[in-house]
């Protein structure tokens, strides 16, 4: 094998879902709706709990490292999609792939651990709730938040580096939406199946891990709450943990499909699609599921309207 077949392409050719151009026209405008109602939900998220003293406690000061996952993530792959469902010469450079590989994965990586950290901040809130500001201080939350964003980034690099240093045929399609790591790994012209196991090792180790802790976390939760005497407590307590657990089917449910099962159990169109929904979906409903259902978020954000009606009113007259 000659020389030239050994690196990579200065730039590849990203395949979209579609080569009709006026689907392409509505996937832009659909997904451009929902990329500024990402950016503004989680924008907004993150101002309410700035602004609320009654929200600067540990779940929100985690809700608020998973706003700023979110709008990484979308922005780390939304804006080049958009482009792309518009641009005739769908490329990426070399040096973009890797960053948005990189990115992507990291993200991903960060709210899988983030997500097992919140539930248990839950589990300490319904299961000890004297102790709770004793166990929750700054200085944990902290910890574990650095935990969460340390350890998607040391995943993320190990894979983009191996992943990189494969040896690349000429082929530069990435039949994709975006630069992910299993689209990426089929242009290597070498047998990339112990790539593929320990990406699914990591994954395991990754994803299934702080799964296991929140399902033993909301085990205990909801053994606690059982043996709650009054109905009002046992409502109140399922009630402040439902937003966490339709937060935690979804983003487990998507990477699930997309990197635990067997590879060939998927097809590129199933792999698009489940990447597409956890790109777009997820960041999109997230701030949504907790605006709506949290009692708290939704009375900061009725008193950040009074006040801002007010203020508009006085200027009026």
């Amino acid at each position: 094998m000659g020389t030239d077949n050994q690196t990579w392409a200065s730039e590849f050719i990203l395949l979209t879902l579609s080569s009709d151009w006026d689907a392409h026209v509505s996937l832009f405008v659909l997904f451009l709706v929902m990329y500024m109602v990402t950016m503004l939900g989680n924008c907004l998220i993150v101002l309410l709990i700035r602004l609320d003293s009654r929200l600067h406690t540990p779940m929100y000061f985690f809700l608020t490292n998973l706003s700023l996952v979110d709008v990484s993530y979308a922005i780390s792959i939304v804006p080049q999609l958009l482009a792309h469902f518009l641009a005739e010469h769908k490329a990426i450079p070399l040096q973009s792939c890797a960053a948005q590989l990189f990115f992507s994965l990291a993200l991903g990586g960060i709210e899988f651990v983030l997500l097992a950290v919140m539930a248990y901040d839950r589990y300490v809130a319904v299961c000890d709730p004297l102790p709770y500001s004793a166990i929750m201080h700054g200085a944990l939350c902290a910890r574990l938040a650095i935990t969460s964003w340390v350890s998607g980034s040391i995943n993320s690099l190990m894979h983009t580096t191996i992943t990189f240093q494969l040896p690349m045929c000429t082929n530069k399609f990435i039949d994709h939406i975006f630069c992910e790591i299993l689209a990426v790994i089929r242009l290597a012209c070498v047998d990339t199946s112990s790539n593929e196991v320990t990406i699914m090792v990591s994954s395991i180790v990754l994803l299934m891990t702080p799964l296991c802790l929140v399902l033993l976390s909301y085990i205990r939760i909801i053994s606690t709450i059982l043996k709650i005497q009054s109905r009002e407590g046992r409502r109140k307590a399922f009630h402040m943990c439902a937003s966490h657990l339709t937060v935690v089917a979804l983003c487990y449910g998507l990477a699930i499909f997309t990197y635990i099962q067997p590879h060939s159990s998927l097809s590129v169109l199933q792999e698009k699609l489940f990447s597409l929904f956890y790109a777009i979906l997820t960041p999109v409903l997230n701030p949504m599921i907790y605006s709506l259902r949290n009692k708290e978020v939704k009375g900061t954000w009725k008193k950040l309207l009074w006040k801002f009606s007010g203020l508009t009113s006085k200027l009026a007259t």
